[in-house]
Order: C-alpha cells, then structure tokens, then sequence
C-alpha cells in the first residue's frame, strides 16, 4: 500500500525567515494552544541567540549559519534504532527495531523541546538555542535520550528475532 500524505504535510508551508519545511513543522511542535506567532518568535529568537555564539566560535569546522546548527542537531538527535514491546508466549519482550525517517524526525523534536522545557527559570528561547547548540556538539538533554535509547536497544539485541 503506498504512502499518502496527510493533510498536514500537504498544507504545511516553509517557514518565513528560512524557507525550510523542516523548521517550519519544527515551529508547530514547538507551538502551544495554537499560538505559532508566539513559537515563530521564540525560535527565531533561538536562532539570533545561536547566530550571537557561532560569531564567537573560532574553529573552523563550525557551522556558519543558525539553520545550518539546527540541521546539525536534528540529524545528530536521529534514533536509528528503538525498542518496542511484543508479547511472545505470556512473556513481554523489548524487541529493537529500526525507526522510519518521519518517526526519526518527530523523536528529534520532541527530545529537543521537552529537554529545553524541562530547564526552569529561563526565557523559552534561550532554552532552545542552548539545547540545538548542544545536540549540534553532540552533547546535551535530546543526545542522552537518543543514547539511551540506542543502549536499550543494543541490550536488548537478542530479541530480534521476535520483530
């Protein structure tokens, strides 16, 4: 059976600023009670504050431009693998499978928000920039949860055959 977009991914349209589908569906995760004026300004703001630290960044492999660190993060925050919960014979078994690229992206944003939001007692936007800035260094809140997740997965590697 082939594939047919949703509604949402028909309708959704780039974000204003960058032109990117991607940080556009981004801005919608991020948004709450449907107010996406508020999310925009919020994530651009994220990206002014990642675009002040990046002009302070000597090395020259860093990124030059805040949508290039938000691309970074997203592909570094990925899962490849999850477990999943099978019932075999009575018995409920974690069983690693591998994750769709939709289900990739959905996990690396919401790892990415709930890690900012988790933090209390600062402006959302700072909280952003400093979650994508580390998932983009490969550290940070989002990058635990996807390790965690892949070392379950690995630990339970002998159950794969149940998938």
């Amino acid at each position: 059976m082939a594939f047919k977009p949703t509604a949402s991914v028909r309708m959704l349209k780039p974000d204003p600023r960058y032109n990117d589908l991607v940080l556009s569906k981004f801005i919608n995760c991020v948004m709450e009670r449907g107010q996406k004026s508020s999310a925009q300004r919020i994530i651009y703001d994220a990206f002014d504050i990642i675009e002040s630290k990046l002009a302070k960044e000597t090395s020259p492999e860093a990124p030059k431009a805040a949508i290039e660190v938000f691309q970074k993060a997203i592909e570094n925050v990925k899962p490849f693998v999850e477990v999943r919960s099978k019932r075999v014979g009575g018995a409920n078994y974690q069983v690693p499978i591998q994750v769709n690229r939709k289900r990739q992206q959905a996990l690396a944003f919401r790892w990415i928000i709930t890690g900012a939001r988790a933090e209390k007692g600062r402006p959302m936007a700072n909280k952003i920039a400093d979650e994508l800035y580390a998932a983009a260094k490969g550290e940070g809140k989002a990058m635990a949860t996807r390790d965690q997740t892949h070392r379950m997965a690995d630990a339970n590697k002998a159950f794969a055959h149940f998938a």
